[in-house]
Parts: C-alpha cells; sequence; structure tokens
C-alpha cells in the first residue's frame, strides 16, 4: 500500500508491506516484527532519520495488533517529497494512513502533531521550517484517537513543565482536525468502489 500525505508544503510517501514471512533473524513468536525506514529526500539516511525512525516504530508497535500476526514481518518506507517543516507529524501522519489503508488491525488510530513554542511564548501549530528555526522549542505530540492519549512525546529546545502542558493541549485540540481528515479520506477512498 502506497500513502501519500502533503499538509502545507511538507510531503511525505509511505509504503507499507506485510504482513510477510520475516527473516529468521528478525522473526519474533509471538507477534509480527515491526520495522520503520525512513528515506530522506536526497542522499542517506543519517542519525536524525534513524532517531525518527525509532520514534516512528514505537508509536506504531504500540498501535498495531502485530500478535494477530506472529512470526511475520511489517515494513513501514517513508519516503521525504519536501519537507518544509513539521516533518516528523507528517511521518507520523503517513504512516497511520498508510497503516489503515492496509487494513493492519488497530488498537486505536493515531496522529502527529507539531507545536513551536516562540520566544514571546505563541504556540503555533504546524510550524514552517523558519518558524522552527525562531521557536525557542519544538514539540511533537502522537496522539492516539482513543481519549486523546499521549503514545510519543519529543521536544528540541527549552520550556517549563507549565508550557508543555499547553503545547499538549492544543495538539490534543488539533488532533480532532486531523482524525476528522483521515475519516474524510477513508470515505472518499471507498465510497468510490
Amino acid at each position: 500500500t502506497v500513502t501519500s500525505l502533503s499538509p502545507g508544503d511538507t510531503s511525505v510517501m509511505a509504503g507499507l508491506y506485510g504482513p510477510a514471512e520475516a527473516k529468521v533473524s528478525k522473526e519474533l513468536p509471538d507477534r509480527a516484527a515491526l520495522e520503520v525506514l525512513l528515506r530522506p529526500k536526497v542522499g542517506l539516511p543519517g542519525v536524525l532519520e534513524r532517531s525518527r525512525e525509532q520514534l516512528l516504530r514505537q508509536t506504531c508497535e504500540a498501535v498495531v495488533l502485530g500478535v494477530l500476526h506472529p512470526r511475520t514481518a511489517i515494513s513501514l518506507v517513508l519516503q521525504v517529497l519536501s519537507d518544509a517543516g513539521s516533518l516528523l507529524s507528517c511521518c507520523l501522519n503517513a504512516a497511520c494512513m498508510a497503516l489503515l489503508d492496509a487494513g493492519l488491525p488497530l488498537a486505536t488510530l493515531f496522529c502527529g502533531v507539531t507545536c513551536a513554542l516562540q520566544p514571546d511564548g505563541t504556540i503555533l501549530l504546524d510550524p514552517s521550517s523558519r518558524q522552527e528555526q525562531e521557536a525557542r522549542a519544538i514539540l511533537t505530540f502522537a496522539i492516539a484517537s482513543s481519549e486523546r492519549k499521549v503514545l510519543m512525546a519529543t521536544t528540541k529546545g527549552s520550556c517549563s513543565v507549565e508550557e508543555m502542558q499547553q503545547c499538549l493541549a492544543a495538539a490534543q485540540r488539533a488532533a480532532d482536525t486531523i482524525f476528522q481528515f483521515y475519516r474524510d479520506s477513508v470515505r472518499r477512498r471507498y465510497s468510490k468502489s
């Protein structure tokens, strides 16, 4: 399954392969082995991509019901087409859409939301690259559709606990819009057939 997501000018294409037979070295006896590969627009993946792959994999593992597919492998490949800011949240959203589109059993849906905390304390949602550079802190959350629980959070820069809570509250409110986008996308896709 190949899914493409483009919020603003950031664009990521996701391909999901599996569940398929796993290599013996990667096979898990009780669940599916999930592999996430993040490919930059140009060049080879580096430390930043590896770090993001780990965050994406942990988030996906938290929702994929891999126990229903033991001893198999699931590969999620994310190709960055353009990066104009909020890349990690775009990757999270593309990953969820790919899992959903492939029909993998999920405990819940999730979405990614990036917040930029400006020097004056203003919170910007879905910041551009320039806004991220000017920000005092950048926070990205993976939020589950059930009860808006936080599945993953990462921060770059510094902020107070109170500011982090304000960013989380803003991200949880923004998640409603993203989950509605998911519903509309699925409805459009399956009403055509």
